[in-house]
C-alpha cells in the first residue's frame, strides 16, 4: 500500500492559501488597527507554526522553501531600486553615500565584535554574520515609514540604506565566506579574490545592461503594453539566476542595478511598473515573513539564551547608533535627523534568508557554532520589527520629524472657496496645502494665512519639494474638469481613492460627457460644479462649522440649514473625513460638521 502525506501535512494547495490569507490578513488587520503590519505577520507565522504546528515549511514545502525566498527577496530589492530616483536624493545625498560608504564597514566590524564577543560564536561564523548585519531591511522599513508619516530627508536616508546596503551586506557576507575558504584550506586567496572580482563585475554589467536594454525596448515600442510587466519579471529572474551562478547572492546586487538604472531613466511606462511591482511587493512581504516565522521550531528556538538577548541588546543600543553616528559625523543633517536614523534599524528577510544559507556552508566546513546563525538572525529580525514598529513614530514625533495630530489636506486650485474650507481646516488643527499653478489664484489663500504651493501638484517639483507624507487627503477644486479628474486619477494610487475628491463636473450626466469609474475622485460639494459653487459665493454663500451634540443633533442641523451641502466632519477622536456627495454625515457628539450655506438671516 503506498505510503500517504505525512500526518499533519498540509496539502501545497491549502499551505499558499494559508500564507496568502495569513500575510495579506495580517496587514490588512494592521491597518484597521493602526499597528505595525509587519509585528502581526510574525506573530502569525509563530502562530501557525511552531505555536500550533499546523506548517511547517520544511516538511509542507521543502526544498522549494530556499529557491521561494531568495526569488521573493530579488522581486523586493527590485522593486526598491526602483523607487529610488536620484532626483529624489535632494538634501540626503550627503547623509546616504556616508551611511553606504562608511557605515558599511562600521556596521561589519561592530556586528563582528559584538557577535565574537556578546554572542559567543567563532571569529569565523561571526565574520560571514557581521557582514551580513549591516542590512536594515526594505521589508521592514517600507511599511513602517508608511505608518510612522516622517519628514522626507530621514525618510529617504531610511530607504535608501535600507535598499543600497541590502545587496551590499550580502556581498560582504561573501566575502567573509570566502576568506573563511581560503583559511579552512579549501580554496587559495588568488581564486577566492578572482570569484568575488568576478561575480561582482557580472552582476553591475548584467544589471546595467538588462535596464538599459529593457528601457530600450520599452521606449522603442517593440514590447506591447500588455507584456511589459511579464517581460520584465522574465528578464529579473534570469539575470538573477545567472549572477547568483556566477557568485552565491551576487544575484542581489544585480537586480538591485537593475531597478535603480529603470528608476532613472525617465521611461514613460515608469509609473505603471512602479505600482503593480508594489502590489506584488506587499504580496511576497507577507508570504516570506509569515514562511520565515513559522519555519523556526523548538529546537531552533531553544538555541537563543542569555548571550543572544545580550547580543540583540548590544546590537541595537550600541553598535547600531554607534555606526550610524559615527558615519554621520561632520555632515550638515541636524541632530535630530542624525539620532532618529541612529535609533531606527529594523532587520528584515534578507537577514535571515542569507543567514540560514550561509549557516548550513560553514557547519559544513566545520564550524559547529554557525548553526546559531539561523536562530540569532531570527531573533534580531524579530525584536527589531517589534521594537521600531511601535516606537518610530512616537520617536519621530519626539524629535519633531513625524507628522503630529491628524492627516493633512491637499487643496488643489486656488479660489474664494479653497481659501474658505482650507480656513475652516485649519480653524479645526487640519494642516492645509493650497496648491495651484497662477501665483494670483493663491493672493487670497496667503492673506488667510494658508501653506499655499506655486506650481502643478503633478510635476516633480512637487514631488521632490513638499512633504506629501504630511497628507492624508486631496481634494480637486480647480475650474478645470478635465484637469480636476486628472489630479484626482493621477494621485489615486498614492493617497487611496478613498481619499481623492473633486467637484462634480459640469454635464457629467450627460452620457456623451460621463467617464467611466476607474477615472476621478469622489465627488464632493453635492450637485454643485465650480461655476455654481462661485456664483454662490459672490451671492453670500461661505464654508461654516457646527457643532453636534446630544443637544444639537445633525437633525436639528438639517432643519436650520436645509439648503446647507456638508462637506466634511471631524469626528471627536480626531479623523477627519469628506462627505461624498451621495453619502449622509454620521453626526454624533463632539462632532465638527463643516458645511456650505447661505449666510445667517439676522433676528
Amino acid at each position: 500500500m503506498a505510503a500517504g502525506p505525512e500526518a499533519g501535512a498540509l496539502s501545497p494547495v491549502m499551505i499558499f492559501a494559508l500564507v496568502g490569507v495569513l500575510g495579506v490578513g495580517a496587514q490588512w488587520l494592521a491597518w484597521r488597527l493602526r499597528m505595525p503590519a509587519i509585528v502581526l505577520m510574525l506573530a502569525a507565522g509563530l502562530i501557525v507554526g511552531p505555536g500550533l504546528g499546523l506548517f511547517d515549511p520544511a516538511r509542507d514545502i521543502g526544498p522549494l522553501m530556499g529557491p521561494m525566498v531568495s526569488i521573493a527577496v530579488a522581486v523586493i530589492l527590485f522593486e526598491g531600486g526602483l523607487t529610488l530616483n536620484i532626483q529624489g536624493l535632494r538634501g540626503a545625498a550627503e547623509g546616504v553615500w556616508r551611511l553606504v560608504i562608511l557605515g558599511a564597514p562600521l556596521g561589519w566590524l561592530g556586528s563582528t565584535l559584538a557577535l565574537h564577543y556578546a554572542a559567543g560564536l567563532g571569529w569565523e561564523a561571526s565574520a560571514v554574520f557581521g557582514g551580513i548585519m549591516i542590512v536594515t531591511g526594505p521589508t521592514v522599513i517600507a511599511p513602517l515609514l508608511r505608518q510612522a508619516r516622517l519628514a522626507r530627508r530621514p525618510a529617504q536616508l531610511l530607504q535608501w540604506e535600507a535598499i543600497v546596503n541590502d545587496p551590499v551586506g550580502a556581498l560582504a557576507a561573501v566575502l567573509a565566506f570566502e576568506v573563511v575558504l581560503v583559511i579552512a584550506a579549501t580554496e587559495s586567496a588568488g581564486g577566492a579574490a578572482l570569484s568575488m572580482a568576478r561575480g561582482i563585475a557580472v552582476a553591475l554589467v548584467l544589471g546595467l545592461g538588462a535596464g538599459w536594454g529593457l528601457v530600450r525596448a520599452f521606449r522603442a515600442g517593440h514590447v506591447p503594453e500588455f507584456m511589459k510587466v511579464p517581460v520584465l519579471f522574465a528578464v529579473l529572474l534570469g539575470v538573477f539566476a545567472l549572477a547568483d551562478t556566477v557568485l552565491h547572492e551576487s544575484g542581489l546586487l544585480t537586480v538591485t542595478v537593475m531597478g535603480l538604472y529603470m528608476a532613472n531613466t525617465d521611461l514613460p511606462s515608469y509609473a505603471e511598473l512602479r505600482r503593480f511591482k508594489e502590489h506584488a511587493t506587499v504580496l511576497l512581504v507577507s508570504g516570506v515573513f509569515i514562511l520565515l516565522a513559522a519555519s523556526m521550531n523548538a529546537e531552533t528556538l531553544a538555541l537563543l539564551d542569555a548571550r543572544a538577548a545580550l547580543f540583540v541588546l548590544i546590537t541595537v543600543l550600541l553598535v547600531r547608533p554607534a555606526t550610524v553616528l559615527l558615519s554621520l559625523l561632520g555632515t550638515r543633517l541636524p541632530m535630530n535627523e542624525r539620532l532618529l536614523v541612529a535609533l531606527t534599524g529594523p532587520r528584515g528577510v534578507v537577514l535571515v534568508a542569507v543567514a540560514g544559507l550561509f549557516a548550513e556552508r560553514l557547519v559544513a566546513l566545520g564550524f559547529e557554532d554557525a548553526a546559531r546563525l539561523t536562530p540569532l538572525a531570527f531573533a534580531l529580525v524579530a525584536a527589531t520589527v517589534v521594537l521600531h514598529g511601535f516606537s518610530l513614530a512616537p520617536l519621530g514625533r519626539a524629535l519633531g520629524l513625524a507628522q503630529k495630530g491628524p492627516p493633512g489636506v491637499i487643496l488643489v486650485g486656488g479660489s474664494a472657496f479653497s481659501t474658505a474650507l482650507g480656513q475652516a481646516l485649519q480653524n479645526l488643527e487640519v494642516p492645509v496645502l493650497v496648491a495651484d499653478p497662477n501665483r494670483i489664484r493663491l493672493r487670497s489663500a496667503r492673506e488667510a494665512g494658508l501653506r499655499t504651493f506655486f506650481g502643478d501638484i503633478l510635476s516633480e517639483a512637487a514631488e521632490h519639494g513638499l512633504e506629501v507624507v504630511s497628507y492624508g487627503q486631496v481634494v480637486a477644486l480647480t475650474d478645470n474638469d478635465a484637469y480636476n479628474t486628472l489630479v484626482a486619477t493621477d494621485l489615486a494610487p498614492e493617497f487611496g481613492r478613498e481619499n481623492v475628491f473633486q467637484l462634480r463636473r459640469a454635464r457629467e450626466d450627460d452620457a456623451r460627457h460621463a467617464l467611466p469609474a476607474t477615472l476621478g475622485g469622489r465627488r464632493i460639494g453635492g450637485e454643485f460644479d465650480h461655476a455654481e459653487i462661485s456664483r454662490r459665493m459672490a451671492q453670500g454663500w461661505g464654508v461654516r462649522t457646527t457643532r453636534l451634540s446630544a443637544d444639537y443633533t445633525l437633525e436639528d442641523w438639517r432643519a436650520d440649514n436645509p439648503e446647507a451641502v456638508p462637506l466634511a466632519e471631524m469626528r471627536a477622536t480626531g479623523g477627519l473625513t469628506f462627505i461624498p456627495r451621495d453619502k449622509e454625515p454620521r453626526g454624533g457628539e463632539e462632532t465638527r460638521l463643516i458645511f456650505f450655506a447661505p449666510a445667517r438671516k439676522n433676528g
